[in-house]
């Protein structure tokens, strides 16, 4: 099984319940990487047996740290209509202290049937065709082992190369990424990427100062047709910062295929130490 089919397998369990664990091939500095975090929730919904529709919507909250090991998660639909449907999705881990179970991560998810009408976009990809295949794709095999995962072609705005504190003009990042083990692209796999991004507040300041995401929110713009004729190819990442205020901080982002068609954007915030 690929590794991020192993990362977000779910048993299916009594009253909307499924369990899972966590997986090393996916750990981040603390606990799990929040993209593979969004793609095991979103994963809880699409398995359910009343899910309607494909994803349309989700805001995942990280409440608090997943420790590593077993992890349980409630998916209700509260609301379905006759094309869209609404989930509340928690993930329930043991609390280290007590042992009592607490609420590690909360997501809401908007499903719906999306049907043929006049289509258009006023983001256009910065490039298209996939990387040029006399880049090599750089696969990061040193801080965290999330990243292993993923092999990335930069484009622009690399991570600073001396943490000097110097200060950027802006946060822009944008690269070609798909997974080191090539997998064909699925609604899971496109949630985890939109979190792919390092934190923006590392390119502002060249400086690495602690930082994790609170909320991140993901807009599918892609059905299922579009993400199976995008294949294991590459896809472009996006992301800018936007405000940087008071230990908070936002990022906006977009995913596109190899032919220039937008699949998601992503909008977060997280906070920052000094």
């Amino acid at each position: 099984m690929h590794p991020f089919d192993q990362a977000i397998a779910l048993q299916a369990g009594a009253d909307d319940s499924f369990t899972g664990h966590t997986s090393e091939a996916y750990r981040n500095m603390i606990g799990p990487f929040g993209g593979i975090t969004a793609a095991v929730l979103l994963n809880a919904a699409l398995q359910h047996p009343q899910c309607l529709g494909q994803p349309t919507a989700m805001t995942i909250n990280f409440a608090g740290p997943v420790p590593d090991g077993p992890f349980r998660i409630q998916a209700r639909p509260v609301r379905t209509n006759r094309s869209t449907q609404h989930w509340q999705i928690e993930q329930w881990v043991d609390d280290a202290e007590s042992g009592q179970p607490i609420i590690a991560t909360t997501a809401s998810l908007v499903t719906a049937v999306r049907r043929p009408t006049w289509s258009a976009s006023d983001v256009p990809a910065p490039v298209q065709g996939g990387p040029d295949p006399a880049q090599e794709p750089i696969v990061v095999t040193s801080f965290t082992p999330w990243l292993r995962q993923y092999a990335l072609v930069p484009l622009q705005g690399p991570i600073p190369s001396e943490w000097d504190g110097s200060e950027n003009n802006d946060s822009l990042t944008s690269f070609w990424v798909r997974k080191s083990t090539p997998r064909a692209l699925d609604f899971c796999a496109l949630a985890a990427v939109c979190d792919v991004f390092y934190p923006r507040i590392w390119r502002r300041r060249a400086k690495q100062v602690p930082a994790g995401t609170v909320s991140m929110t993901v807009y599918f713009h892609a059905d299922a047709q579009t993400l199976a004729q995008s294949g294991d190819d590459y896809v472009l990442a996006q992301a800018t910062g936007q405000e940087f205020r008071n230990n908070f901080a936002d990022q906006s982002g977009h995913i596109w295929n190899s032919a220039g068609q937008l699949l998601a954007s992503t909008h977060q915030i997280a906070y920052y130490k000094e």
